[in-house]
């Protein structure tokens, strides 16, 4: 048991008075025992559950789960507070301090503004100037490798067509998508081991990078199109399974085939 004093309305220095007393001495052994590897998953996991509650418009469990995404923030600098390397003060200095660096327009500085295009111009330059991004390919080094494989080729395929490097349109690019997948087709014939050079995984990573350059050229998110897609397949394949008297794994290609059309038909 830990001295604390329980209350019908908890403020922000309670929340983290709470979070050091769960680590300490006398706390909670679980907790004590995290780590930030053993809690990362934890962070991803409630961020999407964030962007559940956001796609549903349900405020309720916005307020939740923000506050379950606060409490993993809380949780990490939690554990840094112990090792004595930075707070949860230097947290909220640090973004804050950010937040009017590269918002010269609304703070006072010599950049100027008038348009959410310009906002978006100065900040990439402000954040390259920043980390000392002295060029393009620094750039796109900085993007976080742990990002979803799609948002992190739409991320560096943004990169580099602000610096110039891209096509003059989608359907231009559409023509390397037909060439990426050309060599996937060889690659697959080939019967070369999958992992070999230009063997089908790294044909098939060529076919989803182009895949996406062609989303972000059509200001289309990758990872949305892509969830549209598994919604739209779950869909047609719920009316697949139903419409067929026997189970799928004894049916013959043209039948599936065909419950698939007749599946189509109905979205």
């Amino acid at each position: 048991m830990v001295d604390f004093q329980c209350k019908p309305h908890y403020g922000w220095e309670d929340f983290l008075e709470i979070m050091k007393l769960l680590r300490a001495p006398g706390g909670c052994p679980w907790d004590a025992e995290q780590t930030h590897d053993s809690i990362r998953r934890n962070f991803l996991e409630e961020t999407y559950e964030v962007l559940d509650a956001l796609d549903h418009d349900d405020p309720h469990a916005m307020c939740e789960e923000l506050g379950d995404v606060l409490m993993q923030v809380a949780f990490h600098t939690q554990i840094e507070t112990e090792r004595g390397r930075f707070t949860m003060d230097d947290v909220v200095d640090g973004v804050a301090q950010k937040l009017v660096y590269r918002h010269p327009h609304v703070f006072g500085g010599s950049m100027q503004a008038d348009t959410s295009e310009q906002v978006l111009v100065n900040w990439e330059a402000l954040k390259r100037k920043e980390k000392g991004q002295r060029s393009t390919a620094d750039a796109i080094e900085s993007v976080p490798h742990t990002l979803p494989a799609l948002w992190r080729a739409e991320k560096i395929q943004s990169k580099t067509a602000k610096a110039g490097f891209d096509w003059d349109n989608a359907v231009s690019a559409l023509g390397k998508l037909e060439e990426e997948v050309r060599e996937l087709r060889e690659a697959m014939e080939s019967g070369r081991p999958a992992g070999s050079p230009h063997g089908v995984r790294e044909e098939l990573g060529d076919v989803l990078f182009m895949t996406s350059k062609i989303a972000q050229m059509s200001g289309v998110d990758p990872e949305d199109a892509l969830h549209r897609a598994c919604d739209k397949f779950d869909t047609r394949f719920r009316r697949v399974e139903a419409a067929a008297d026997k189970p799928l794994s004894a049916c013959t290609e043209e039948e599936l085939i065909a419950f698939w059309k007749a599946a189509k038909k109905e979205s």
